[in-house]
């Protein structure tokens, strides 16, 4: 039986350049895939508008009296949520809608919504009126 056994000598040197060369150019493919490929991403919500920028109130009746629900915006966020006026009989007669009141204005400015806002207990119903109030704010505010 003849066997006809080759010997392949390779350089070491030959080996490595063509690893380096090889990987170089999977890199290359990689990237210009990444860079060429179609981007399916939504725009930030910073880019989207959301509001027609201004201060926009609704009427809230206490008793009496009527308070107004400001909120101010900008094109993709709330500014700021304030009461105006808020008289010393109002506060004297409701003492929780003041308080209810700031905490959800820091709640909403710092989450950018009026959902899954918290609050206490004892003061569940005035802090759903104020909500309320904002949402109507805010839905005069919206772009159609």
């Amino acid at each position: 039986m003849s066997s006809k056994t080759k010997i392949v000598v390779l350089r070491m040197k030959e080996i490595i350049y063509t690893a380096i060369f090889l990987g170089l150019g999977i890199l290359l493919v990689l990237l210009l895939f990444i860079m060429f490929r179609p981007s399916n991403d939504a725009p930030a919500a910073s880019d989207r508008v959301l509001y027609t920028p201004g201060v926009y109130s609704a009427a809230l009746k206490l008793g009496a009296q009527e308070v107004n629900v400001e909120v101010a915006v900008d094109t993709s966020q709330i500014t700021s949520v304030t009461m105006v006026p808020l008289s010393d009989s109002v506060a004297t007669m409701y003492p929780l809608v003041q308080p209810s009141f700031q905490n959800l204005a820091d709640q909403i400015c710092t989450l950018q919504t009026v959902e899954n806002l918290s609050y206490p207990e004892e003061s569940r119903y005035t802090s759903q009126v104020l909500i309320q109030a904002i949402k109507r704010a805010l839905d005069k505010a919206a772009v159609d």
